[in-house]
């Protein structure tokens, strides 16, 4: 594997890096810096959303016979590390890169010419309909019905932590169409409006404060079924494929140093309580070094991953892996961001957002505002999208063959 860039790609870096720097908007790269989840909210999301969508690079990682770039995946992965190294704001996962794939790829024509264009446009803002108060990593036990009704599917039953539900006019949904056989074989997959009698959004709050997550309540909310992705019980095929994207259909390693590099520009003005700055303390570099190389090791499995896609072949279950080191990075970072600031690093405020003319003023410094938010918020990473031990099992069978 080559990892050094060929004459065109520095060249496409290079075009990227003078896009950003013209075009990111100060405001939505300050609001992005303020955000303690990896969810941005919509005001700073759907503005770079557009942004890109005028270019024309909002469907970077999609075909260019569905409105994407059609890039390779070099030029994706160039594009989402310069994006992170420029602080952008995280582009609207649910929508781009788990339910766009799904519809393009098991969709019928008619859903991709509905669908394809309003998520680019940005007329659709869609959440995730999957876990269930009953149905978490065991998803394949999820309860809520749909009763297959003349042209149309009658849905009843709840969703558990949907991300953004309170935003969302659209949701990809997993309902159970039939109970007669084994449990993964009667998943179905449903496009639903969002803007209709018979749903019920109740927030959740986090530990961190934010409100990100909610219940959704579905009482006999009506589905037409054109709205229905494959056939009738091809929901948990569909489901696989989604959360393969989900867990290694981005790159984490560049944002993972750039916030690395955040913390050692801010550990240089940062006492360390004896008398000098945290910046020289040997303990506090040696846990920096540690995870800068882990870091790095992750980004080089990452790069593997992009040298299989870019001979065809799907990314496969080592996403799992990609996904477990990810999540442990995350956490251990954002722990980082705790210890650097000491007590100062312990304020919780509640007040959200944090960023703009409204913002709470931080007590210490904004950096040591975000640090237990943001180390409260990535708790949840080793949770979803699969928890760990959910992809340690994937990995021993499917990678490791144990």
């Amino acid at each position: 594997m080559d990892i050094e860039l060929s004459p065109e790609d520095a060249a496409f870096r290079d075009e990227v890096r003078a896009f950003l720097r013209q075009e990111l908007p100060s405001d939505v790269k300050a609001g992005a810096a303020a955000t303690p989840s990896v969810f941005v909210e919509p005001d700073i999301g759907q503005v770079w959303n557009a942004v890109l969508n005028q270019r024309g690079w909002l469907g970077y990682q999609w075909p260019a016979a569905h409105g994407g770039t059609g890039w390779t995946p070099m030029q994706r992965y160039i594009f989402e590390k310069e994006c992170a190294l420029a602080g952008a704001p995280n582009l609207t996962v649910l929508s781009l890169k788990l339910v766009a794939p799904v519809i393009w790829t098991f969709g019928t024509e008619a859903q991709k010419a509905f669908y394809l264009p309003r998520i680019l446009s940005g007329e659709d803002y869609w959440c995730q309909g999957f876990s269930e108060p009953g149905a978490g990593s065991d998803l394949a036990s999820l309860q809520c019905r749909a009763v297959r009704d003349g042209d149309r599917y009658i849905l009843n039953g709840s969703k558990i932590w949907t991300t953004h539900a309170h935003h969302a006019n659209r949701m990809f949904c997993l309902v159970r169409t039939d109970a007669s056989g084994r449990k993964q074989a009667g998943i179905s997959f449903l496009l639903v409006d969002m803007n209709q009698p018979g749903i019920s959004v109740r927030p959740i709050l986090t530990a961190a404060g934010d409100h990100e997550v909610n219940q959704v309540f579905l009482e006999d909310v009506v589905v037409p079924v054109e709205d229905l992705v494959g056939e009738e019980g091809d929901g948990w095929k569909l489901a696989k494929f989604l959360l393969e994207n989900e867990r290694g259909g981005s790159c984490h390693s560049p944002k993972l140093g750039y916030d690395l590099d955040e913390l050692e520009t801010a550990a240089r003005d940062q006492s360390d309580g004896r008398g000098g700055m945290m910046a020289d303390d040997s303990q506090w570099r040696r846990k920096v070094a540690k995870a800068r190389l882990e870091v790095q090791a992750l980004e080089m499995i990452e790069m593997k991953i992009i040298s299989e896609i870019a001979k065809g072949r799907a990314p496969g279950p080592q996403t799992s892996l990609t996904k477990l080191l990810a999540s442990n990075l995350r956490q251990q970072i954002d722990l980082l961001a705790v210890d650097l600031f000491g007590p100062a690093g312990l304020q919780l405020e509640q007040a959200r957002p944090l960023y703009g003319d409204t913002a709470p003023d931080p007590v210490h410094s904004r950096a040591a505002q975000l640090a237990a938010p943001r180390y409260l918020n990535s708790r949840a990473w080793t949770i979803f999208g699969g928890t760990n031990e959910v992809q340690s099992t994937i990995i021993a069978r499917s990678v490791l063959g144990l």
